[in-house]
């Protein structure tokens, strides 16, 4: 299939798994006959009926909730949360209960819950619609958290985290719902938790998830220019990160710029810089730099450029990097 966005390679992914699964229902807020403000469930409700794609009452902390219930009962709920900023108030729900059940049961009681989360900034929305919370759910042990950046990987990881057992957080970057790429069906996808090398190059290693994966291959092929060849990779997994193409990375090329939305304090980028400091510290030739967005609350759209880095930031820690 060609010219396939990320919005209609999800779709086509969540079709997929409920044709393979008649356990796997979809629930959340105008996700039935408007088919998400996204459009993500368009026609799902129309070819699946109205016990499997459930529209919901705008109660974040009831999705959750009802989705847990069903996971127990043995359904594979697919939550919709309409925006990054509205999850907070199922944020209880899903650290307190989601994340340690199957643990807390010993094993007996998985809770096959995917919450599906539009994040990250650059369409110009406002307050509590371009938030990138992604840190927070990485940090609450029990639940895996992945984030695609390609329709590629928006087919395939949206059916592997629906046939995982365990709860999966998976981040979708909003501003790359209407980019293109082809599918090719007859390649079989990578497996759900690891990264994954996009670019290969010897000057300098980037590694970055979600809305940055395009700014970080279009800061390589400008680099080509000044004759510097980046590698890029897609971390895709943020819990359980999977590090080592990234060290693998680093060994060869001794320089790792992690780029990412999120604010930097306490982030997944910290975290990939802190384990390649500590696993590759002899092989580094320049301290790990990170470019994030900053450590302040998202601000109004107008001011968003600012905040969000670009190809400009990017560019400027590879020339940094490599001038120490």
């Amino acid at each position: 299939m060609a010219g396939v966005t990320m919005a209609k390679a999800l779709n086509n992914g969540l079709r997929a798994a409920m044709e393979r699964d008649p356990k796997v229902l979809v629930m959340g807020e105008d996700v039935g006959k408007l088919g998400g403000v996204f459009r993500i469930t368009d026609g799902l409700q129309k070819d699946f009926g109205e016990q499997r794609v459930l529209d919901t009452p705008l109660a974040e902390s009831g999705i959750i909730g009802t989705a847990i219930g069903l996971a127990i009962r043995g359904f594979r709920p697919v939550c919709e949360i309409q925006f990054d900023g509205f999850v907070f108030p199922g944020f209880d729900q899903i650290v307190s209960q989601l994340a340690k059940l199957h643990y807390r049961s010993q094993g007996r009681v998985p809770v096959p819950v995917v919450v599906r989360i539009p994040f990250g900034g650059g369409i110009g929305a406002v307050e509590h619609h371009s938030e990138s919370p992604e840190s927070l759910f990485a940090h609450v042990a029990g639940l895996k958290v992945v984030a695609c950046g390609n329709p590629v990987d928006a087919y395939w990881m949206i059916q592997q985290a629906i046939a995982s057992d365990d709860p999966v957080i998976f981040f979708e970057p909003k501003r790359r719902y209407w980019e293109k790429a082809e599918i090719d069906y007859d390649i079989p996808p990578a497996p759900l938790f690891t990264s994954r090398v996009l670019r290969t190059g010897s000057t300098l290693t980037l590694a970055t998830y979600g809305p940055m994966v395009r700014t970080c291959l279009d800061a390589a092929e400008a680099a080509r220019a000044d004759g510097h060849e980046l590698e890029v990779i897609d971390l895709r997994t943020l819990s359980p990160l999977d590090l080592d193409p990234v060290y693998d990375s680093v060994r060869r090329t001794g320089r790792l710029v992690v780029v990412a939305e999120a604010p930097s304090e306490v982030s997944v980028a910290a975290e990939v810089a802190a384990k390649v400091q500590q696993d590759c510290f002899y092989s580094l030739e320049a301290p790990v730099l990170r470019v994030t967005g900053f450590d302040t609350p998202y601000p109004p759209s107008k001011c968003e450029d600012e905040f969000l880095p670009d190809l400009d930031r990017v560019l400027d820690a590879v020339d940094r990097s490599l001038a120490w």
